[in-house]
């Protein structure tokens, strides 16, 4: 056991579309499927230096000495996985991401900021695509450089600002990819919002907060009908997004438009209106959180 962080490569891979896999071939099958991709994906961070922390269901852990490292380990799994035969009707494909910085090793498991973010690459990641930071990027070799994209920039909860997305490219010169147009030029947009006598302008500095119950989030809701963890607001890009994850619903209102009711579901927040926490606005009493999309 250490307490003492060192700069690692966090790297997850796992099984994409696992869950139809299983409905359309059968438990048996599925088992076996994704038994065979971790393997590969196994022996290829175990042939380049890494060390697989563990396995959980569809997915892998591991962590490596640096970047290049783990870069050639993630062109490895994925060439070698695309390679197999489909299963029923289905190819067998897996998503990968890493990042490289400070970790926290425990009694072989790996803790820390870098975990998450190297989770947050892998969520970002389509089936056959690896996706890692651009900090990362910046660590690799000149050579290993040539290979990665720049694809997106996004913000990530914990983090004051955006993290620079890219993609390594593993399929080869040859290899059929879609060609990426000019990014646009980014607005500079905020979101005012006000939540009693309370006013919070979030934007490229601040870009995301936690509306619930719990007093532990950004805003602390004092409705009965809101959940523990009601919802979250997060920047993308130059725009703002609500994300309901609570039981009972959030319900939002666009200046002008009807009523929106949201369960397990987002909406892009647009123009000035209100947000409601577990049940549709009434009076000028129900609780709110007033909000206000700027672009300047």
């Amino acid at each position: 056991m250490t307490d003492a962080a060192t700069d690692v490569v966090v790297l997850f891979a796992d099984v994409s579309g696992s869950t139809k896999l299983y409905e359309t071939v059968g438990d048996v099958e599925a088992l076996k499927a994704i038994g065979r991709c971790l393997s590969f994906a196994r022996i290829a961070c175990e042939g380049h230096g890494g060390r697989v922390v563990k396995t959980i269901g569809d997915e892998i852990m591991a962590v490596f000495p640096a970047p290049d490292q783990a870069a050639e380990a993630a062109a490895e799994m994925q060439a070698r996985i695309s390679e197999q035969p489909p299963v029923g009707r289905s190819r067998l494909a897996i998503r990968v991401g890493f990042h490289f910085g400070p970790a926290i090793a425990v009694e072989g498991d790996v803790f820390g900021d870098s975990v998450n973010v190297a989770a947050r690459m892998a969520a970002l990641a389509k089936a056959e695509q690896v996706i890692l930071s651009a900090a990362t990027a910046d660590a690799l070799s000149p050579l290993v450089r040539t290979r990665v994209r720049e694809i997106d920039s996004l913000a990530v909860k914990g983090k004051l600002e955006e993290i620079g997305i890219f993609e390594l490219m593993w399929q080869g010169e040859d290899a059929d990819l879609t060609s990426l147009a000019m990014r646009p030029t980014r607005k500079s947009s905020r979101l005012l919002l006000r939540h009693g006598a309370r006013e919070i302008e979030l934007g490229e500095s601040h870009p995301s907060l936690t509306l619930g119950r719990d007093l532990n989030n950004d805003v602390v809701v004092s409705d009965r009908l809101a959940s523990r963890m009601h919802a979250r607001i997060e920047r993308r890009r130059d725009k703002f997004v609500l994300v309901d994850q609570s039981s009972n619903g959030t319900y939002v209102t666009v200046d002008g438009e009807p009523e929106i009711h949201l369960k397990r579901e987002e909406l892009m927040l647009r123009g000035r209106g209100r947000v409601c926490f577990g049940h549709g606005w009434s009076n000028e009493l129900d609780e709110t959180l007033q909000f206000a999309c700027i672009d300047t």
